[in-house]
């Protein structure tokens, strides 16, 4: 009786550095066995056929001139918070507080248009409504650092917790503003004047996403050719490593968590000088959280991000025009692209690990 112990069919083993192109050809499979995957669940549960459902998310992102116009523009939001919270991640540091960060620079651009808007010229309310929503954002981003260095808090609660802060805060402060009293929300600030109104480059859409491309590259170089860049990588592979060739690991923390909280209060300033022209509760639409995902899939890359962003993006106004264009139930849409992000975050473990299957035993190996 042979007493050894049967292999396993399978082993998963960790691949070594994978080439770009096989990861984006992994990607791409997933993508497109996910397409295949929903095709099959649409027609089997609305009788629809999925080329058309397909085109219609095509068109309900880029359709018209306009389409593209907003769905960049959100491409470009998207990304800029997605790249305030990348240094915090390579760090290890993991902050989930994108959400309080934008909320908060976008309560202190209002508030400037509010308070200055009829004390001060125009330039002067923009100027101040820069730099305090980066001021904002920093100090959002420096109260967990503060408690993590000082005291090592667990970093994700502590921002989790500053995102209901500033949630209640922008509340309060919506209330106290109301137009017209009892409404329950600002409305549009300086309407008639336009004072604190971020001005237009050629349209309305094109300052963020030019921001955005500056921000990209900016934090790319950052990232990849500075000392603080190369700080934060070494402070993320190991503390311990850090503190031995000199880094001021808490120093780091600090230091990186403000420039990820401004940045974040950089896209507030966006979405409030730019965009809406008010503040609400929900103004940054969770995209601080979203922000982790596209973050996380382009491996802390900013380059990527702008691919990821896309994806995202994409996917989120094509599932709203399925709901408009079939009158079908909104959360059919969300199926879809639940489905697709799925696949495309599954696909992940393919290009980190290989599976190996068990080799047939020969003649005396079998004995």
């Amino acid at each position: 009786m042979n007493s050894k112990k049967k292999e396993p069919l399978l082993h998963i083993v960790k691949r070594g550095d994978v080439k770009w192109y096989v990861a984006w050809a992994i990607r791409l499979a997933a993508i497109v066995l996910a397409l295949i995957v929903s095709g099959i669940l649409t027609t089997a549960l609305t009788g629809l056929n999925p080329l058309d459902v397909y085109k219609t998310i095509v068109t309900g992102a880029f359709g018209t001139a306009r389409k593209s116009w907003i769905t960049v523009q959100d491409i470009s939001i998207l990304l800029i918070i997605s790249l305030a919270v990348t240094p915090a991640f390579r760090m290890r540091f993991w902050n989930v507080g994108g959400e309080g960060q934008v909320l908060a620079g976008a309560l202190a651009a209002a508030a400037c248009m509010i308070c200055l808007g009829e004390k001060l010229p125009n330039a002067a309310v923009i100027v101040c409504m820069v730099i305090s929503s980066i001021l904002a954002g920093g100090l959002w981003g420096f109260v967990p650092a503060f408690f993590k260095a000082k005291w090592n808090t667990n970093e994700t609660l502590c921002t989790l917790m500053m995102n209901y802060i500033a949630t209640q805060l922008v509340a309060y402060y919506t209330i106290l503003w109301e137009v017209p009293k009892g409404s329950g929300k600002i409305g549009i600030i300086n309407q008639n004047t336009n004072i604190g109104w971020l001005p237009e480059i050629g349209n309305k859409y094109l300052l963020c996403i030019i921001i955005a491309v500056v921000s990209t590259v900016l934090m790319y170089i950052y990232l990849n050719y500075s000392k603080h860049g190369y700080e934060i990588s070494v402070v993320g592979e190991s503390e311990h490593t850090a503190r031995y060739v000199g880094i001021k690991v808490e120093k780091v923390i600090v230091r990186t968590m403000i420039l990820s909280g401004a940045v974040c209060g950089l896209a507030g300033l966006l979405l409030v000088g730019s965009i809406n022209h008010t503040v609400t509760t929900t103004i940054a639409g969770g995209q601080g959280f979203t922000a982790v995902m596209v973050s996380w899939l382009a491996k802390f890359n900013p380059l990527g991000m702008i691919l990821t962003s896309l994806l995202i993006v994409f996917l989120g106004r094509g599932a709203g025009e399925i709901s408009t264009a079939f009158s079908l139930n909104h959360s059919f849409s969300d199926i879809l692209t639940g489905i697709i992000l799925f696949f495309v975050i599954g696909c992940e473990f393919f290009i980190t690990y290989k599976v190996n299957f068990r080799k047939k035993a020969t003649g005396k190996e079998a004995k």
